[in-house]
């Protein structure tokens, strides 16, 4: 036993104990500050995913201390070179330490963000580096979270260093060859099991390291999320190669997926010159008020406002269930209104909810939005059928992030973009004006446009997103007096979330009032929806299903209202935010050929309740589904794992497949046959 007196295992071991360490705290802290899970609500599943985060952390140790280990195994180069190897460790920990413990602040902002951990996807904020350097400015206490980097890398650093002079630099022990070899021997199955994560039932013959995937045994994402180590989950993301989409798999699943679209079937695979392309003409249920747009006489066609509701999920809208009275004028708006109860976005995240809303194609890429993939820019878009209409986009800051212009200019025909740089109002934060003066500015050139000829306009907010903003100039909007723990009860995360809540939706008010001023608000079809959730507290006032399989983020309000057009009806099936223009369209009896994902929501589904496909857990392992009013199916990417759930049931992670055997294999092929088409067609609507 005389090797445990080695100057080298001493060293080695104890900077594999002080990164662990570190890393354990890290993850206490994250834990405890960012998570938002509470240990007593499943305290098994909290504990084991934690566990399964600390034999990541043990890896990560090893990993970071195995060239330490390569350079003291080296006898010839320790025993001539003994002081530039020193040198040399000094230098690789300096390097270490302040890379390291960046990695997991960069980690704890991104999920207190969007609450998902670093992952490959995160560099698509690269591309915006401006606008998302001047954010985490406006929304985090920069300087003092530097403070604190610098005064934990210095103590590691020290630590460290203390470490190397109680270890190298003590006398030299007797250490026998048998001991030295025999030490050796152990020290590689220790740190071999250390890097394999496992410690029972390994198969010999296949070891299988422990991934990150065994984080998600509980079915729950949140929990989920305290399994990973930052370090090694954005290893895994950045070196998975992503393709275009699975011809085979969407070969295999076309039979449900053309029944979805009500194509006829076809014999053989599909051709995929033509595979989802289809013919719409005028529907029976178009607005009375006009013949359509070809050869109307009776009077001319209404105008379509799309309001894009930033970071607004449904559990912080009162007409959804919100007990705290946040949205007054959206509550009246849903009695008035197509109230939709179940609208789903298919990914979350503006850039894709932009892609989806213009397209008709969820945005299903892994690693960037698909408004920064130059070849797929050009996209097919029914706003182009909208003929003789004035075509506006308007946002308040600069529409070059996430390349959100080049899908705009490149995709709509004949479109004015109104972006940062044209507004006469000064910028809020950030995000550029705030969205009661670009809800003004916009009703100035609304009004301005020609009386005789409709417009469509794509209004998108801004002002409910970090750094949450409150301007002084806000027509006498008051801020909640409510305290931290009673908004924290129903959802939102601090007092300033929940009044720039309020604030959206005070101003929606102040826009239709604009609106009804500007002599425009009789005769056009208001388009209203939230572009994502943004990250929660809690959810007591909605069912568990919501929070517990991660569907909160992708839930969002939907309302059409059209005051002199459309009565009050109130929507129960699943919706999806591709539905939005094949619906305007059928109410403006427009014939359009689409090969997107979108549906005309007046017509029948052919696949019988209406499913929806989203994306519960982005990057470049994704969650998919497929959900209804009732049901969720839920599988990995690959189609592995399948499992249902009911939306209304207490405990919503049981898998109720075996109890609803024909509802599961009716959703199964959709689950994966839409994910994948979706792929398909993000390439497949591209404008030559």
């Amino acid at each position: 036993m005389s090797f445990l007196q080695s100057r080298r295992l001493g060293f080695f071991a104890g900077g594999v104990a002080v990164l662990f360490v570190m890393l354990a705290l890290l993850r206490m802290i994250f834990f405890v500050g960012f998570s938002g899970v509470e240990a007593q609500e499943n305290p098994e599943a909290v504990w084991a995913s934690i566990g399964v985060g600390l034999r990541f952390d043990l890896r990560l140790a090893l990993l970071l201390m195995l060239p330490i280990a390569v350079l003291l195994l080296l006898p010839q180069l320790r025993a001539r070179f003994a002081t530039a190897v020193r040198w040399t460790i000094r230098g690789y920990m300096a390097v270490l330490f302040p890379l390291l413990i960046l990695i997991y602040i960069f980690d704890f902002g991104h999920f207190a963000y969007l609450g998902v951990r670093l992952n490959a996807s995160a560099f698509r904020f690269a591309a915006d580096a401006q606008i998302s350097t001047d954010m985490i400015w406006q929304s985090y206490p920069v300087v003092w979270i530097t403070l604190g980097w610098c005064a934990t890398v210095a103590a590691s650093l020290l630590i460290m260093f203390r470490l190397e002079r109680a270890t190298l630099e003590r006398p030299l022990p007797p250490v026998t060859r048998r001991s030295a070899w025999a030490g050796g021997a152990a020290l590689t199955v220790v740190v071999l099991l250390g890097l394999l994560g496992r410690y029972t039932n390994i198969n010999i013959e296949n070891p299988v390291p422990l991934r990150w995937s065994d984080a998600f045994a509980s079915g729950d994402s949140q929990i989920g999320a305290l399994g990973l180590n930052p370090v090694l989950f954005l290893y895994d993301t950045w070196y998975v190669e992503e393709d275009s989409f699975d011809a085979q798999v969407l070969v295999d699943h076309y039979p449900a997926v053309s029944r979805y679209f009500g194509l006829p079937a076809k014999a053989g695979e599909p051709d995929f010159e033509q595979t989802f392309e289809r013919r719409v003409g005028v529907q029976p249920h178009r607005l009375p008020t006009f013949a359509g747009l070809a050869g109307s006489t009776t009077s001319r066609p209404p105008n379509v406002i799309f309001i894009m509701l930033e970071s607004l999920g449904a559990s912080a809208v009162g007409a959804y269930g919100n007990p705290l009275n946040p949205t007054p004028n959206l509550d009246q708006l849903a009695t008035q209104s197509w109230f939709f109860k179940h609208f789903y976005v298919p990914v979350t995240g503006t850039a894709k909810t932009v892609w989806a809303s213009i397209t008709g194609v969820p945005d299903v890429t892994r690693q960037e939005t698909a408004s920064r993939n130059p070849f797929i820019i050009r996209q097919h878009t029914l706003i182009n059928e909208l003929a003789g209409y004035e075509k506006l986009y308007m946002v308040g800051g600069s529409a070059g992030w996430a390349n959100i212009n080049g899908l705009i200019m490149q995709s709509i025909d004949d479109v004015t973009l109104y972006e940062e740089g044209y507004w006469k109002a000064s910028n809020a934060d950030v995000w550029g004006v705030s969205d009661l003066n670009l809800f003004k500015e916009s009703d100035e050139i609304l009004r301005a446009l020609p009386a005789d000829k409709p417009f469509f306009a794509y209004i998108q907010t801004a002002g409910n997103h970090r750094p949450f903003t409150i301007p002084e100039d806000n027509d006498g909007f008051e801020i909640s007096n409510l305290s931290l723990e009673e908004v924290q009860e129903f959802g939102s995360r601090s007092v300033e979330q929940y009044n720039a809540v309020r604030l959206l939706d005070f101003n929606i008010g102040r826009f239709l009032e604009m609106a009804k001023a500007g002599g425009y608000y009789d005769n056009t079809i208001f388009v209203l929806y939230g572009d994502h959730n943004t990250r929660i507290s809690q959810l007591p006032h909605m069912p568990p299903a919501f929070e517990q399989l991660g569907l909160e983020s992708n839930h969002v309000p939907m309302m059409i209202f059209a005051p002199g057009l459309l009565a009050p009806l109130e929507f129960d099936e699943a919706v999806g935010l591709a539905d939005l223009l094949p619906t305007v369209a059928g109410l403006l009896g427009i014939e359009y050929t689409t090969r997107t994902m979108g549906r005309d929501l007046q017509q029948p589904a052919p696949e019988g309740e209406r499913a929806v496909p989203v994306v519960l857990r982005e990057g470049t392992f994704p969650l998919i589904g497929a959900v209804t009013k009732d049901f969720l199916v839920q599988m990995n990417h690959d189609g592995s794992e399948p499992s249902m759930h009911d939306l209304a049931s207490p405990q919503p992670l049981e898998n109720v497949a075996d109890q609803h055997p024909e509802e599961y294999q009716r959703l199964l092929p959709l689950a994966r046959g839409l994910y994948e088409t979706s792929r398909f067609m993000l390439y497949d609507n591209v404008r030559q």
